[in-house]
This record gives C-alpha cells, structure tokens and sequence, in this order.
C-alpha cells in the first residue's frame, strides 16, 4: 500500500512513528514462558503493553487509532506518516516461530490502517531476523503481498550489529523487492553504564546504539554491496556525527584500516538517509552540513513522550532556503519511499 502521497505541499511527511496495535491474539505457541505481548485495559484512553507478566509501557490511543491519529497531523501540518512497529514489538528474542507469528500479525495490522487511509499513511513492517529465512519470507510478504513501503529493523539482533554480514541475504531481498529500511535503537549497549531512572534507556542509551548501528552499516561493507538498498536511521544517526570524523581521519591515515574498508566513511555515511530527531536547530544544521541537504528527513517518534512536537517548526527554525526545506518536509522522504 505504498500509495503515492497526493498533494506533498499540503504536509510534512514523518517518517518515524509509531504504532501499538488495540490488542494481540493470544499467544499459540510452544512455550508457556515466552515474552508474547498482550494488552491490559487503562484508564482513560490508555492500554498497558504486558509483556512477561509485567507492564513494559502504558499507551495511548494515538497508537492505534487512525481517528486520532489524522487528527494530530492535520495540527501539525504532517500530510503523510510512516508507521512502524514500537521496536520493542520486534521481538527478536522470541522463538522464530513465534516471531514469524507476531511479525504477520503486526505487518497486517500496518497494512489494515494503511488501507483505511492510503493518502495519509505509508508503513514499515516487522521481520523475524532471529531467522534469516523467516525474516525473508515475511519482508516478500509485507512488500509483496500487503504492499508495505518497507521494513524496521532493529540496530542489533541479539546482541549481533545489524551490520553484519549474516544479515546481508536480507538486505539482499530488500533491495530485490524495493524495499525501504529503517533502522531503529533496540536495547541499547551500555545499559549497565546508566545512572538515573529507566528513561535513559531513550535519552541516553538510544543515540550510542544507532550510532553503532550506523557505524556498522560503513565498516561492515554492506553499503559497497548494495548500492541501490535505501536505509534510513532514526534519531539523526546519533553518535555517528561524532564517530565520522575519526573514522574518517583513520581511514586517511592508516593503511590498514583504508584496506579494510573500500569506501570513505563520510562518503558512505552520505548513502544512507537520516531522520532529524536532534531537538536542536545546530545538531541538524550539522547532520545536514554532514550528510547533505538531499539525505534528512522530518521524524518525530510520534506519539511517545520523546517525540517532537512541532516538527514543521524545527524545520523552519532552521533558516535554510525554501528549496531545501522542501526537501527536508516531503522530498527526501518520497525519494527514500520511493512514492510515484
């Protein structure tokens, strides 16, 4: 359902948000332990996401209601959002089995809003990538099948850089089916290293773990191999802006490290696209100056406590020439979906 978006000067495109389904089917599977999500009534207008017994985040209902949904975007002057899966959703913990199972459900789920508002909604789905095999079957069906733009993945899976080379026969269908990648943070490293209350999780663990994502996508070749795979990071790449500049200055100086990786850093940092979830006019006058005017995007992590509030604001605030901020609110975005 990558339907082309109508009228791109009426709105902003937002390429990170997220959605929490209304409710999860019970879990069928073989193991009485395993994570499965649920959902628990709260009041008002709020569900808790059980997970284990336990809650691991109380939403609302702008996670799964269009109505609501639209609502927002229509103040915020976003004409289109890109849904994807509450990482955590991703599951990369489960059995493949029961991962494959929840992954169809979420990308049904995805597609079923889209359909309800194609002109308003592009979405990325969910894939079991604990599985390799698995994770491309499900890719071929959200893409192929449901019509989805593409697919979230997360910076690790278990522990392992979405860089590296295991995962290339995946990207490998991405590129096949035109698919678009987002990559978002997932149980970041350096948790122990955290002191203060468990939303540093988000605020602080977050911008190193896409920045090692980030810098696993330049070191481990996948970007050389697949030249035609578009990949967007979420919350503007974090540490990678502060990671670029010495890898690049190791990559001119240092024979071994230049032989180990065929292409630039910096240059290949430029293909891959960013969104702006910087919360500063001079972080993304930086990330841009970084990566260029054609490769960032308006995100927003619509609608958690973190998310942006005025992104077409943040946007403007930044100073820069009509051109390019038309390229920030819609441009950038429809090329990386590639929307007719």
């Amino acid at each position: 359902m990558n339907t082309p978006f109508q009228s791109f000067h009426c709105g902003c495109i937002d390429i990170h948000t997220h959605v929490v389904p209304h409710d999860f089917p019970a879990y069928v599977g073989r193991y009485p332990d395993a994570p499965w999500p649920s959902m628990r009534e709260a009041k008002p207008c709020h569900r808790h996401v059980v997970v284990s017994s336990k809650v691991y985040r109380t939403v609302s209902n702008q996670a799964w209601d269009i109505d609501v949904r639209v609502g927002d975007m229509d103040r915020l002057d976003v004409g289109r959002q890109v849904l994807s899966p509450m990482p955590e959703l991703l599951s990369y913990w489960l059995d493949p089995a029961d991962g494959a199972m929840l992954a169809r459900y979420l990308n049904e789920t995805l597609a079923n809003m889209v359909t309800r508002a194609p002109n308003r909604f592009s979405a990325l789905g969910a894939a079991p990538l604990q599985d390799i095999d698995a994770a491309i079957r499900e890719l071929e069906f959200a893409v192929g099948t449901l019509g989805l733009a593409g697919i979230e993945v997360g910076s690790n899976v278990g522990g392992v850089p979405i860089g590296d080379p295991r995962f290339l026969p995946f990207f490998e269908a991405a590129e096949a089916c035109d698919a678009a990648i987002f990559v978002h943070p997932l149980r970041p490293a350096g948790m122990d290293r955290l002191v203060g209350p468990p939303s540093l999780e988000q605020i602080v663990g977050f911008p190193g773990e896409i920045g090692l994502a980030a810098a696993s996508l330049i070191t481990g070749g996948l970007l050389q191999r697949l030249p035609r795979l578009r990949i967007a990071l979420s919350h503007g790449g974090g540490a990678i802006q502060t990671l670029l500049p010495r890898m690049q200055f190791s990559w001119e100086s240092q024979e071994a490290f230049r032989e180990a990786i065929p292409v630039a850093p910096v240059d290949a940092a430029r293909t891959l696209y960013y969104d702006d979830l910087l919360y500063s006019t001079t972080a993304i006058r930086a990330l841009i100056e970084t990566v260029g005017e054609d490769r960032v995007m308006i995100g927003t992590d619509y609608p958690f406590a973190i998310m942006d509030p005025d992104p077409a604001a943040r946007v403007a605030a930044l100073g820069l020439s009509a051109t390019v901020q038309e390229a920030l609110r819609w441009k950038n975005a429809a090329t990386w979906l590639d929307l007719e």
